[in-house]
């Protein structure tokens, strides 16, 4: 049986036209999520753009430092295969049902990484790529997670290798490399600052998740 995938119409989501790159989002576009969405053959829909894939999509950032993965050719994702991101996240499932998108976050982080029992997850908002393939058929949930001053490590370091590198440096990487990053990483970066300045603002992120530390047990 194929994978069940959590998807939103093109044209419920984003009525007005799609926005490129990361834009914050108010609390209709979570509505939207919630309201508009559904779960269909992830077979039938890796094509389809007008159905976007509601993908949670996690920056791990502490301090000056932020979380750099590269994804190896054992990825699932073959399309990504040998980039470098700074996004952790996937599909949200049908196990997922409670809260399609905290419960995915929560579920994807505890999969690909590491963490320490409590970390501080906010969500600041949502990209997007229709420049590409594998963007025109995706939406980014964008969170940023401070994990705290503990170790954070891959999980399965077979199909991703990571570790923390300084802001300065990701961003001299970025500017000379920016074709080694998956698209969403890019533009992520682009706005570096204003992603992990509203990460850290108390108040100011959408709904959910809620800025409170979160057990990954």
């Amino acid at each position: 049986m194929s994978e069940q995938v959590y998807v939103v119409p093109r044209a419920e989501l984003f009525p007005d036209g799609a926005p490129h790159g990361f834009f914050r989002a108010g609390a209709e576009f979570f509505a939207r999520i919630h309201a508009r969405g559904f779960f269909a053959d992830r077979d039938r829909v890796e094509e389809d753009p007008s159905l976007k894939q509601v993908i949670p999509y996690a920056l791990v950032a502490r301090d000056d430092e932020v979380f750099l993965c590269r994804r190896s050719h054992r990825g699932g994702e073959r399309r990504l295969h040998g980039l470098l991101s700074v996004g952790v996240g996937g599909h949200v499932n049908p196990e997922d049902r409670a809260d399609v998108i905290e419960d995915a976050l929560r579920r994807e982080l505890r999969e690909e990484l590491v963490l320490p029992a409590c970390y501080e997850a906010r969500i600041v908002g949502l990209v997007n790529n229709d420049t590409t393939p594998v963007g025109s058929v995706h939406v980014g949930v964008v969170a940023v997670v401070d994990p705290g001053p503990l170790p954070v490590k891959v999980r399965e370091e077979d199909t991703m290798s990571g570790g923390f590198v300084s802001r300065a440096d990701l961003l001299a990487l970025h500017a000379c490399s920016r074709e080694s990053f998956e698209g969403w990483s890019a533009l992520l970066i682009d706005r570096l600052d204003e992603v992990l300045e509203w990460g850290r603002q108390p108040g100011s992120s959408t709904p959910t998740p809620k800025a409170t530390p979160t057990s990954t047990t």
